[in-house]
Formats: C-alpha cells, sequence, structure tokens
C-alpha cells in the first residue's frame, strides 16, 4: 500500500525555502493532508505490524509522533519548522527516548531508521554496563551478526575519556562499556516514502534491530 504521494517530499523541499509561519499557515491543508494524516495512519500500520512479534508495544500514532514545530527557545536558528518527519515507535513513546525501539526520520534527503538507548539515565546506564560485562560475549555476537551489520553497522554513541576502577577489566574486553549512548542508524533513499512496500522493508529493518533493542530493554530495568 502506498501511504504517501510526491508531495510529502514536495512539501519539505519548498518549507526548507519558506520556513516561516506565513507560508505554513498558507500551506496548512496541504500539510495536514500531504503529510500529518498519512504519517498518523502509516505509524499507526508500523505499531500494528510490531504488535504481532511485541505485544507489550501499547502505544498510539499520537504518543510516537513528534512535532513539526522546533524547539527553538535555546538556538541561533529561529527556523520554526523542521525539515523532516519523525516518529519514535517503543514501549515508552517519544516522551521516553531510553526505551529501546525504532525512531523514523523522513526527509527530502533520505530516511533515517534508528535504534537503541539514546539517552538513558545515570542508573539505566550503570545498569547496561553491569549487563555487558557479565554478558560481553553475548551482546558482541548480536552486534557482528551480519543482517545488523549490513544494514546497521555499529553501535554508536559519546563516550567516557576516563574509565572508572571498577569498569577498566570489562572495558578491556568490550570498549563499548565506555558508551553513554547506544544507538544504531540505518539510512534509505527518500524514494522509500512512496513506495507500496515501506511497511514491509520498515519491518524488515525493525526484526533486524529487534535482538538488540531487547538486549538493551532487559539490561536497563
Amino acid at each position: 500500500m502506498q501511504y504517501f504521494t510526491e508531495d510529502f517530499i514536495g512539501f519539505f523541499q519548498e518549507l526548507s525555502s519558506n520556513n516561516h509561519k506565513d507560508w505554513f499557515h498558507a500551506n496548512k491543508k496541504r500539510y495536514e493532508a500531504s503529510v500529518k494524516k498519512p504519517f498518523e495512519v502509516f505509524v499507526g500500520v508500523m505499531i500494528s505490524a510490531i504488535q504481532r512479534y511485541d505485544p507489550d508495544l501499547k502505544v498510539e500514532p499520537k504518543d510516537c509522533i513528534l512535532r513539526i514545530n522546533r524547539d527553538i527557545r535555546f538556538s541561533k536558528d529561529k527556523s520554526p519548522y523542521n525539515l523532516h518527519y519523525t516518529a519514535f515507535i517503543s514501549r515508552g513513546g517519544r516522551k521516553d527516548k531510553s526505551i529501546p525501539g525504532i525512531f523514523l526520520r523522513f526527509s527530502p534527503e533520505m530516511v533515517g531508521i534508528m535504534g537503541g538507548c539514546f539517552g538513558p539515565s545515570k542508573e539505566q546506564l550503570h545498569n547496561i554496563r553491569t549487563t555487558i560485562s557479565r554478558d560481553g560475549s553475548g551482546f558482541r555476537k548480536l552486534l557482528e551478526d551480519k543482517d545488523f551489520v549490513q544494514k546497521f553497522g555499529e553501535i554508536r554513541g559519546e563516550t567516557i575519556k576516563r574509565i572508572p576502577k571498577e569498569w577498566q577489566d570489562a572495558h578491556k574486553k568490550e570498549p563499548l562499556i565506555a558508551n553513554k549512548q547506544f544507538y544504531f542508524v540505518g539510512e534509505e533513499a527518500p524514494s522509500l516514502i512512496t513506495s507500496e512496500s515501506l511497511v514491509e522493508e520498515l519491518m524488515n529493518y525493525w526484526k533486524v534491530m529487534w535482538p538488540v533493542n531487547e538486549y538493551l530493554t532487559k539490561a536497563i530495568q
């Protein structure tokens, strides 16, 4: 099924040159028809598809979709709107990015597909490190799976420069102990947005990220 027309991409291409409230308000009906409403339908279908494998996913599209409005309070760039549309489909939804799920970003440049822990709390980070220190080989096996490597490459995230004494031995065995974040990123061409196989292709990504996401989910609990 095709969820989006070419105007999804066209809207954001034009918004990039007209990123102000007057243009947006003049094109609000277009935004509703080409972006907002079809994206809500699409996210609903993605949630239903994921629930077949993860019955603990109990969210609705409104719990997952991020606003198009930018937070400009602390930014030098005062452009009011994002040039992409995003959703974080996880058990915690958009309000808790520490809970692993699938983060989707649709833009004229690409489809971004991300998973893992973006912002674990201090306690969650300690739990992840503890789990990895006890089962580093199990974690490494998941990360070296050929499908995971092909779609996502490797775990990313900021790292600490000084390794605390309690983690030094574990860090020698698994350098990811130094990470403060544990996320991974895949990318597809923007043509996927209008493809009839959109959900199928994204579910292929979800199935590949699922074992790593589950490892991290159990670790932070």
